[in-house]
């Protein structure tokens, strides 16, 4: 008996394909819009100024392309071009010049350069949401995947980042675009296999930390499937996941492939040193180490505390996502252990011993409605993987918990999880009080959701000198000595007053505010043009100092330049001091 398809039935398939995409597309829009009205009220932080730079010179060898192929593909072209900013890859800062060109400089649809500049990671921070959406509702459902989209979006230090014309938000969008594609691959297919290498090719095309995800996915192959490996290739079946090796043929083709500056002497150069790849490599395995305060102490060399990452995020991502993601943890484990091939095969004889263990929901042997593709275990190790670096006391931490964003959406994968479990108790109390089933728990998560909107709304625009309840908020922190701020970029917000106070041809001071980034609070037309930024207090007839514990010197030396320890303006968050301005005296 043969059905037929009618137009209404596959219509109705397209939709039913189409509206979890409708759904992360709204949350990507949402977030966009809500990122681009509130950047202008964000100053400028050091490595976009340097970025600034680069995507200029990329933009430049683009329209060089476009109109004169055979010059563009020339070495000296692209040593000129792309020889600017090259220890980083090159995939956010072509799209940062490629906005900038074409959105702000031809079509004149963007008005302000730096918007311009920073729209692409803002977008890929949109993607993000999206892409945890998508993940959450295909492994979970609906519901966990929502509250675990607005759980990520929600964390002030994520919100922060957004906004910027860097690479950390986009990478952490790239190790889930990865992941989840990953795991798609895992119910079969050659498509999804193939995404994921052309995807994490991209991933290592934004930044260096996408090198840990091939880690991550042997791990969780061989924790969940490495039983099989050994049965499949005696069948005479791949034992590999096919996604494997398109990450280890495409990943590192499409890397060399998107950057021109690895083009030439990419193994080796001509007099036999070492090539371009090595000196990349070389630069993030040797990095300089900066500085950086955690409770009370400026660590600037090894060791570093080994509890750094985990102190950072219980000051910083709200106590709320954490309890869920807590909860979800907990109720996810029995599945996890049971994906785990070599747990599994363990726990029917820990259970004869611990005979109680069994009466423990989920726990005990693998199960025929058991998640084949170890998603419970996957996810886990998506929160794991990206905190590994800081286990160890040799991995500096001057990047605050930017370098471990890879590991959030994962956390609020496990928060949506743990929201799921507490709204049905919830519902079940109120089942015979609300008329409508959803009701109950659409008011527990705009209840749950409220106080990290509360508090991500608050942390703008001092995003890194936000802190949570639990440690006191910024002022709970200054006491206990976390670190108030990096990269100069709170000088945007004393815009006002210098546009109000300083005078005419006024000489300041910067600080740690790359001329770059001022230029720019210049160009977009923030900052009066006619102030100039100076390297020397000496030279200066205003001075800023961004607080840290290590620049307390920079007072001192104010001090003593200007016969005062006197300031003309302090700008503080929650009542900390986090910018002060010195004023010279005028001449009599």
């Amino acid at each position: 008996m043969s059905t037929t398809t009618t137009p209404a039935t596959r219509w109705g398939r397209v939709r039913q394909a189409l509206a979890p995409h409708a759904v992360g597309l709204a949350l990507c829009v949402s977030y966009v819009l809500v990122l681009a009205r509130t950047a202008r009220h964000l100053g400028f932080a050091r490595d976009e100024g340097f970025y600034f730079q680069a995507a200029r010179s990329y933009a430049g060898w683009i329209q060089l392309l476009l109109t004169n192929r055979h010059e563009a593909l020339t070495r000296g072209a692209i040593d000129a071009a792309w020889g600017i900013n090259h220890e980083h890859p090159s995939l956010m800062k072509s799209l940062f010049g490629i906005s900038w060109l074409f959105l702000h400089q031809r079509w004149h649809w963007i008005s302000q350069e730096s918007l311009a500049f920073r729209l692409p990671g803002m977008i890929l921070g949109g993607v993000g949401l999206w892409l945890t959406y998508l993940f959450g509702r295909r492994a979970y459902g609906h519901r966990e995947g929502l509250f675990a989209a607005l759980a990520l979006a929600l964390m002030p230090r994520v919100f922060y980042h957004a906004h910027l014309d860097c690479f950390d938000v986009p990478v952490m969008t790239m190790w889930i675009a990865v992941l989840y594609c990953y795991w798609r691959s895992l119910a079969g297919g050659v498509g999804w296999a193939v995404m994921t290498g052309v995807v994490f090719g991209l991933a290592l095309e934004t930044k260096h930390n996408a090198w840990f995800v091939p880690f991550l996915v042997v791990a969780h192959f061989i924790a969940t499937r490495g039983g099989d490996m050994k049965r499949d290739a005696s069948r005479g079946n791949f034992p590999v996941p096919l996604a494997l090796l398109a990450m280890a043929i495409l990943g590192p083709l499409i890397f060399v492939g998107l950057w021109p500056w690895m083009w030439f002497d990419t193994l080796q150069t001509p007099a036999h040193g070492p090539g371009r790849l090595a000196e990349y490599v070389s630069f993030h395995t040797n990095h300089a180490y900066y500085n950086m305060e955690f409770l009370g102490y400026n660590y600037f060399r090894p060791p570093f505390p080994r509890t750094y990452s985990w102190g950072m995020i219980l000051f910083t991502v709200p106590a709320i996502t954490l309890v869920l993601a807590a909860i979800g943890l907990v109720a996810r484990l029995p599945a996890m252990l049971r994906e785990m091939s070599w747990v599994a095969s363990l726990l029917p004889r820990v259970t004869e011993r611990v005979p109680w263990l069994a009466r423990v929901r989920g726990f005990g042997a693998a199960r025929e409605t058991d998640d084949t593709r170890g998603t419970a275990t996957l996810v886990f190790m998506g929160f794991l993987v990206p905190l590994a670096p800081w286990f160890s006391a040799k991995t500096p931490i001057f990047g605050g918990t930017k370098h471990w964003f890879p590991a959030y959406p994962f956390l609020a994968l496990m928060a949506g999880v743990g929201f799921v479990l507490v709204a049905k108790r919830f519902e079940a109390t109120l089942r015979d009080r609300m008329t409508r089933e959803w009701l109950p728990a659409t008011v527990l998560g705009v209840v749950l959701l409220l106080p990290p909107l509360a508090q991500t709304a608050h942390s703008h625009p001092f995003g890194l000198s936000n802190y949570t309840p639990i440690v006191g908020g910024a002022p709970g922190a200054a006491d206990v000595g976390l670190n108030r701020q990096f990269w100069g970029f709170t000088t945007g917000s004393l815009v006002p007053w210098f546009n109000a106070h300083a005078r005419e041809g006024a000489g300041v001071y910067i600080h740690d505010t790359t001329y770059d980034s001022w230029e720019m609070m210049q160009r977009d037309g923030y900052l009066r043009p006619d102030l100039r930024a100076v390297w020397q207090v000496s030279e200066a007839d205003f001075s800023i100092v961004h607080h840290e514990l290590h620049m307390n010197e920079v007072d001192y030396q104010i001090w003593t330049a200007y016969q005062s320890p006197a300031t003309a303006e302090v700008l503080a968050y929650d009542g900390v001091p986090i910018v002060s301005v010195y004023a010279r005296a005028a001449q009599p």
